[in-house]
């Protein structure tokens, strides 16, 4: 039967934090949405580089899964359209826009102690744009999708503990495991769903938040390809 293989790509990314947000008492947990805010009961920063509810529609968030509430995944992909995708005229825009978000989630770690700590999954099918001479995915497109991808967790630990968790990168380091080809079979994915016929490989992002200081914030990223083994 079918079964995923994948090859790893890993990333921590640090950026620094600007100005808190102000405490509210109407973030508190709902059955099982981490964060259950609304655009009335959200509150504003003080003053902050960037306040999320600010940005325009950055698309349809109601395919998102994750325990994170609709109104939180939303401001997500508003962030990540506004700064990673930006307008037409933007590098990588089309690389961004080919991003979709499957998973936004947040969950106490045992191996911090009981703090909060954000998950997000993405998914882009590669498409030949993103291909270096040698018809491979290009080491700088997997370092611009991980610097955006990266940001989305702090952002979302931000918002569940009213917290400004959007920054600028400050530094990144690369491990690459393998090359992402041009062209693979892909099942049990976003990607599989676009089409059946002319298949880039489907890469999945998954970020992580690993700290959020006063100053500096870092997470994690694994990039990896998925591809269909048939057992015969």
């Amino acid at each position: 039967m079918p079964s995923t293989r994948s090859s790893p790509v890993y990333a921590s990314s640090a950026s620094p934090a600007y100005e808190s947000y102000t405490p509210s008492s109407s973030s508190s947990s709902s059955e099982n949405i981490i964060y259950s805010g609304t655009s009335s009961s959200y509150t504003p920063p003080r003053k902050a580089w960037v306040d999320p509810k600010s940005l325009a529609n950055g698309g349809d968030a109601s395919q998102i899964q994750g325990n994170v509430s609709s109104y939180v995944k939303q401001l997500i992909l508003n962030t990540f359209m506004a700064y990673g995708a930006g307008d037409e005229h933007c590098f990588g825009h089309s690389v961004a826009k080919a991003v979709k978000f499957i998973d936004i989630s947040a969950h106490e770690s045992y191996e911090k102690q009981g703090r909060m700590e954000a998950t997000t999954v993405a998914e882009v099918l590669v498409s030949k744009s993103m291909l270096n001479g040698a018809g491979m995915l290009h080491g700088g497109c997997v370092a611009f999708l991980i610097d955006n991808c990266c940001s989305t967790p702090l952002v979302a630990l931000g918002l569940i503990q009213n917290i400004n968790g959007v920054g600028v990168t400050q530094a990144m380091n690369i491990m690459f495991h393998s090359p992402a080809p041009a062209y693979v079979s892909m099942a049990n994915s976003y990607c599989y769903s676009l089409t059946l016929i002319t298949s880039g490989s489907c890469l999945r992002i998954t970020s992580t938040s690993v700290a959020m200081g006063s100053r500096i914030m870092s997470a994690r990223c694994e990039v990896c390809f998925l591809d269909q083994l048939i057992d015969d």
